[in-house]
């Protein structure tokens, strides 16, 4: 039960929490949506006091001073283990660093590298029996509270309540902070003609039945509304989404032909609208797990006719996936790409797709023309990040078809993969093939 004046005793205001953290700390905030939004917006109000603190982080929804304003990089560095639209573009301060991980293993390894000092994140009220929820959020989440030596917990009434593993009894924070803030929300990418061609090439290969991972943007968008005239879905997935829930909304998912976790949908985090996190406040069909047991390829693989479907930047055509770097520049990250990939050709009659457009637009930095180039390449673009190692690519799919490069030879991934570039980059392809020696 619910001891009220222990539960009281713990809440600080935010310049107190501030006032804990000291010159070297490691601190770890929640990820996406979870991530607390009052402490991070005074944050740089300590900065005068402060050298070497570390932030590690993963997809932040807010712009906030302590890494956006390059004065305060003496005090602050961002660590991240997925770069969002604003990391990408203020990664040029130098106060800003990228984790290489898959997201599995994420947490583990840093936990195995520094234990964070403290862990900010936020969480919903107290129940009646002593326990609130994180939310929205446990990629990582759990695993840093129970091995940092400080917990503060933005306690904020709109996170939802969610099932799970998300539940922890107020005894195991140290502090909390009142909070009542909107949780930050990503609006639905609408597809265009290309997402939607990619989306039925790709629903087309999806048998009723099957149980799916879906990322974010316009292919995934696509993909989930081709997938509406489907039977007896079933969700294992890291992000739950918008997608998801009108999937269920129209009958497609009810998660009937799951052989693990029969009937429930399993994620690691949500992120998405106020909808999606209406329907997931207090639903036990959903249940948010730990990001080390949701994407380990071994757990993914015990779905039967698991799908993983994930984008990419540029596969080269042998197969290999540069998913989250423009040559050296970091875009977002591995994330649980090669995870799911990998879980689901482990499963019994498993798929994995890549997808990704045929072409995409560049501009020359001498001339400042609009070039148009493949992103089917002889080679990947210098200092490229593999994301997905040609070994453990699947399907891949353009606008222009999907093929299957699972088990075949360096030879024939060219053929097939050329035969989904764009046309007018075909010959260009075979000719670059044959000076590789690869065809």
């Amino acid at each position: 039960m619910l001891n009220n004046l222990d539960y009281q005793k713990k809440f600080i205001l935010v310049e107190e929490a501030l006032s804990k953290i000291k010159s070297g700390d490691h601190i770890v905030v929640g990820l996406g949506a979870a991530e607390p939004h009052v402490v991070l917006s005074k944050l740089h109000e300590v900065a005068h006091r402060l050298s070497d603190v570390r932030i590690i982080n993963c997809l932040p929804m807010g712009t906030y001073d302590f890494f956006s304003n390059p004065q305060y990089k003496d005090a602050f560095l961002m660590e991240g283990w997925f770069y969002s639209g604003i990391m990408r573009k203020l990664h040029e301060n130098k106060n800003i660093t990228f984790i290489p991980n898959h997201l599995h293993f994420a947490s583990t390894k840093r936990i195995q590298y520094q234990k964070p000092n403290i862990y900010i994140g936020n969480c919903s009220p107290v129940d009646k029996h002593g326990y609130m929820s994180l939310g929205l959020s446990n990629v990582y989440e759990k695993d840093m509270i129970e091995n940092a030596d400080l917990v503060i917990l933005e306690v904020n009434p709109n996170v939802p309540r969610t099932h799970g593993d998300t539940a922890l009894h107020f005894s195991k924070i140290d502090f909390f902070i009142e909070t009542d803030y909107e949780m930050p929300e990503l609006q639905m990418t609408e597809p265009n003609e290309k997402d939607k061609k990619i989306g039925q090439y790709i629903a087309d290969l999806i048998e009723d039945g099957a149980t799916i991972q879906l990322g974010i943007g316009g292919i995934p968008n696509a993909v989930a509304q081709a997938l509406k005239t489907k039977k007896n879905l079933g969700i294992h997935t890291e992000m739950f989404t918008d997608g998801m829930v009108d999937l269920v909304a129209c009958g497609a998912v009810d998660n009937s032909a799951k052989s693990l976790h029969k009937d429930k949908m399993v994620a690691a985090f949500a992120l998405g609208s106020k909808k999606l996190y209406d329907f997931i406040n207090d639903n036990p069909g959903v249940e948010i797990k730990r990001g080390t047991y949701v994407n380990d390829p071994y757990v993914i693989g015990q779905n039967h006719k698991m799908v993983s479907i994930n984008t990419s930047i540029e596969v080269d055509l042998t197969g290999q996936c540069c998913s989250e770097s423009v040559g050296v520049r970091q875009i977002s990250g591995t994330g649980g790409q090669a995870d799911t990939a990998i879980g689901a050709q482990n499963a019994p009659e498993g798929k994995s797709f890549i997808a990704l457009y045929s072409t995409a637009v560049i501009h020359d930095k001498i001339t400042g023309e609009r070039l148009e180039k493949s992103k089917i390449v002889p080679i990947l673009t210098p200092g490229a990040i593999v994301s997905l190692s040609r070994n453990d690519v699947d399907y891949v799919v353009t606008e222009y078809g999907a093929v299957r490069l699972r088990g075949t030879s360096v030879r024939e991934r060219v053929q097939k993969l050329i035969s989904i570039a764009h046309p007018k980059f075909r010959d260009e392809l075979l000719l670059e093939a044959e000076k590789l020696m690869i065809w």
